[in-house]
Parts: C-alpha cells; sequence; structure tokens
C-alpha cells in the first residue's frame, strides 16, 4: 500500500516572476502564450501572447499547488496517441511503486492527431503524489523546442526526459538518479551502445549506419569526448538545478539540441556519466532520416555560432 502523500505548500519567491526556468517565469509564458493550467490540470499552448498580471497570479498558485517534486517527467510527443497513454499510465505506475513524488509532463508538439487529448484521459484520477500536465503547442517546433517547453514547467528536485514509445522501461531511472544521489554525475544518460545495454529488438541497418556517422561527425565537428557512447538516445536524468540552468540557456529547437546540452554541460563543468540500458527499438519512429541529413548540419552550425558568440560576449 502506498503511503498517502500531500503537496508540500510553498510560498511563491516575490522575486520569481523573472526569467529562470519554472513555472512561474513570466518571460517563459510571454513566449509560449500560457497562461496556465485550466480546471483539468491541462494546460494549451496555442499562440505568442503578453503576459497579464492575472496570468502571472494564475501560475503562481499553480505552482503553489503543486509544491516541489521528487522527479519531473517530460515525454515528448508528436503524432504519438497510438502510444502515449502507454507512456503516461507506466511513468505513474513507475512513481507509485517507488513512492516517489512527481510530475509526468506531455509536451505535444503540435500534433495532428489526438496525441493532447488521449494523454489527458489516460489518467483520470492521478494517484496521490502523481500530477499529470498537458501541453500542446500550435505548431510543430521540434524535439528540442518541446522538452525545453517541459524543462520550464518542472519542479524537480530532478529532472529526466524519456521519449514516447515505452523503448525503455521506467525501472532504468533508478540506475541514473543513484549516479547523480551518489556523487559520481551532475547528468546521467542512457546509453544502448556500452557494455551491459540489453537490447532486445535492434535498430534496422540503415539506421545503425546513418547512427554511426552522426556520432562520428559529431564528435569531430563539436568535440563531443569520444567516452560518450549514446549522444542521442531519448533517456537523459539531470539534477533539477542543473536541467533548468542548462536548458534556459538553450538555443536549438530539432533533434541534436541534445549536443548542445552536453557541450554547455561541459562548459559549465558538469559531470555526464552513462549508464547501460535495456532497450527496444520502436518501429513506428517518427524520426525522419531524410530530414535529418539536412537539419542536422544547420543546427550543428546554430550550435556552434551560439556558444561562440557567448564566448565573446564573456571574454569581451
Amino acid at each position: 500500500m502506498v503511503a498517502k502523500s500531500h503537496p508540500r505548500r510553498q510560498e511563491p519567491d516575490p522575486d520569481a516572476i523573472s526569467p529562470g526556468g519554472d513555472p512561474r517565469n513570466a518571460t517563459y509564458a510571454a513566449a509560449t502564450g500560457d497562461v496556465g493550467p485550466n480546471s483539468a490540470g491541462e494546460i494549451e499552448v496555442d499562440q505568442p501572447a503578453i503576459l497579464g498580471y492575472h496570468r502571472v497570479l494564475v501560475g503562481l498558485m499553480a505552482w503553489q499547488e503543486q509544491g516541489t517534486m521528487d522527479l519531473s517527467i517530460i515525454i515528448p510527443a508528436y503524432e504519438e496517441q497510438d502510444k502515449i497513454a502507454r507512456d503516461v499510465r507506466e511513468s505513474a505506475e513507475f512513481l507509485v511503486s517507488h513512492r516517489i513524488r512527481g510530475q509526468i509532463i506531455v509536451v505535444d508538439d503540435g500534433s495532428r492527431d489526438g496525441t493532447a487529448e488521449v494523454a489527458r484521459s489516460a489518467l483520470p484520477q492521478p494517484p496521490d503524489g502523481v500530477f499529470v500536465e498537458v501541453i500542446r503547442h500550435a505548431q510543430n517546433r521540434g524535439k528540442g523546442f518541446a522538452v525545453r517547453t517541459g524543462v520550464q514547467r518542472a519542479t524537480g528536485d530532478f529532472v529526466m526526459f524519456a521519449d514516447s514509445g515505452s523503448c525503455v522501461p521506467y525501472e532504468e531511472t533508478l540506475r541514473g538518479l543513484e549516479l547523480i544521489k551518489s556523487g559520481q554525475c551532475e547528468i546521467a544518460h542512457g546509453s544502448r551502445k556500452m557494455v551491459g545495454c540489453r537490447i532486445e529488438h535492434g535498430q534496422p541497418f540503415h539506421r545503425r549506419v546513418c547512427g554511426n556517422f552522426f556520432r562520428w561527425f559529431v564528435k569531430w565537428l563539436m568535440g563531443i569526448p569520444m567516452e560518450l557512447t549514446d549522444t542521442q538516445c531519448g533517456f537523459k536524468i539531470y539534477r533539477g538545478d542543473v536541467t533548468r540552468r542548462l536548458y534556459s540557456r538553450a538555443v536549438t529547437d530539432g533533434s541534436v539540441f541534445d549536443i548542445e546540452v552536453i557541450m554547455r554541460a561541459r562548459e559549465a563543468g558538469y559531470r555526464i556519466r552513462e549508464f547501460p540500458l535495456r532497450w527496444v527499438c520502436d518501429p513506428d519512429s517518427r524520426h525522419s532520416i531524410i530530414t535529418s541529413l539536412w537539419r542536422f548540419p544547420r543546427e550543428l552550425w546554430t550550435i556552434r555560432r551560439a556558444l561562440r558568440s557567448e564566448e565573446g560576449v564573456r571574454s569581451g
């Protein structure tokens, strides 16, 4: 029997209406049009808007009611109406079974199907200590943008994101959390490439070839450490304050946002450790190899330019 858990009420920080990467961030709300949760605990992000005083109060009240979480789980999703309900339920089951007080934040990145609606109905009555939010973008902006949106809402002591499709059992989260809690790192990456992994159903040959080329190219061009075996795995865990610091500075909207976050983490002196995963390939992946071939170089160039510009500002 899971012990009954109630939100820890906290007084909002009077200085919090400023950039900072949590639900109280007025800059975030103004940029996305977030008007705060509705009566069902859902959030719609449909168009840019100027954040008014009333909206600030709504956001503060929602944050105060929810309080600080142990773990925030962000699930970015695009046209995943057939999978997202399972994602929400499995993440909630994980939190309850380990008595973890947590958030589940689904970010529908402009899907044309019923992803947001299915996510909202997946847990009509969430278990005690589990809070579910559904955020929907009006248009598709990219996985990086979706994860950043989720981070803006996350209040957890630890924050993670997991791809939709249940490719990795949520039990694997415990291995990453232990690395961080034991002081071995501030960021724990799941890996499908290191010794100890259990791959139940691997990727098709063409995806493996493209993935290997991408890893080589990125390590050569961007200086990513060779010891990182799987930069693009969609199962990553962060210390909460580290998440908010890194993602508040990130600029990459697309799939290579992981590379930017890694580079910013290294620049800030944060340690990254990998841990082996149990993993099964999702044959219904939304990741397009063809689209990636022309988007990746442009996004990598954007990352290099942004980081060099920031370095120039600091040195100047």
